[in-house]
């Protein structure tokens, strides 16, 4: 009598299993890829590819980098924005972010024996803050494009400007009388003179290595830089995903000037070809207007192609 109610019951497991592999693992995915053959859907299932001579060279929901093989803008096209995905950017197996947040402000630094040894600086255990990677990348973008890189609490050489005040402090932490003022970002085997000659009375120091300067306040200095900087901060921050395919219409028209030279046409003509590939707001209200960045550079390969 058991034998035989387990027998059933093995049974009809096998026929759940045998009803739901159909169902699940042969009807539903039919079912999605049939859906997916619609008008209007089966470019995005299909990977929204864009080819080029017949040859696909990427997609136009993915972004990728326009750079030369030592990771150098390339001038006749636009740049995408900056990518935290993967070692080199733009990996769609491995997409995310930074994970650093805005208390990101001191870096780690390099070990100076092992950058004289001729290591990179990643090598040699250097970690910049997000806000050291958004003052890098805003300086370089100002020297590529031409126009002003500073930006709040950055400093002249695109570091954070971030100072450890060390010395008394009061009741609710706050330090009352500088002992020692030190440039944390700003390490003495690269700089002799801090972004700061003083800070209430006290020199400003530069950052020794292994040296801990944690007990200090750490205190962003905001400088002189304009409230709005003229590097839009799509072109120096990464997207959650890191796989952005567009860029602000903002950051495209920094970057009119230099394709326009690069590609031997007057701006006039870039900016023409430009607002075709400008997108408004989702439903007119949703998100912001973006431009893309891989039809953009496709379209002017065809129509102002340059050698060489």
């Amino acid at each position: 009598m058991n034998f035989t109610n387990t027998l059933r019951q093995h049974w009809a497991a096998l026929r759940a299993l045998l009803v739901f592999t159909v169902i699940l693992g042969f009807g539903y995915p039919l079912l999605i890829w049939l859906l997916a053959q619609l008008p209007g859907l089966h470019d995005r299932a299909e990977g929204s590819i864009l080819t080029a001579g017949g040859k696909p060279i990427g997609s136009r929901i993915i972004g990728q980098s326009f750079t030369d093989d030592k990771g150098n803008p390339l001038p006749k096209y636009f740049q995408s924005r900056p990518s935290a995905a993967g070692s080199n950017g733009y990996d769609p197996t491995s997409s995310g972010g930074s994970n650093l947040g805005p208390e990101s402000t001191v870096d780690t630094p390099g070990d100076p024996a092992q950058l004289a040894a001729g290591k990179s600086a990643s090598d040699a255990g250097f970690k910049p803050s997000l806000l050291t990677q958004v003052c890098s990348r805003s300086v370089a973008t100002g020297q590529l494009e031409g126009v002003d890189g500073s930006r709040p609490y950055c400093t002249g050489g695109g570091v954070g400007a971030v100072l450890s005040v060390i010395g008394p402090r009061d009741a609710r932490g706050y330090v009352v009388r500088p002992a020692q003022v030190v440039s944390v970002n700003e390490p003495c085997a690269t700089t002799k003179q801090p972004f700061l000659d003083f800070y209430e009375g006290v020199r400003v120091e530069c950052a020794k290595f292994n040296e801990d300067y944690s007990t200090g306040q750490i205190v962003p200095v905001r400088g002189a830089a304009p409230g709005n900087p003229q590097v839009p901060a799509d072109a120096v921050t990464a997207s959650g995903s890191g796989l952005d395919p567009d860029i602000s219409p903002a950051y495209a028209d920094i970057q009119v000037a230099r394709v326009a030279k690069a590609r031997h046409v007057s701006p006039d003509q870039i900016r023409a070809v430009l607002a075709n590939y400008r997108s408004g707001r989702d439903l007119g209200f949703f998100g912001e207007p973006t431009v893309n960045v891989l039809q953009l550079n496709l379209d002017l390969d065809r129509r102002y192609p340059v050698t060489g």
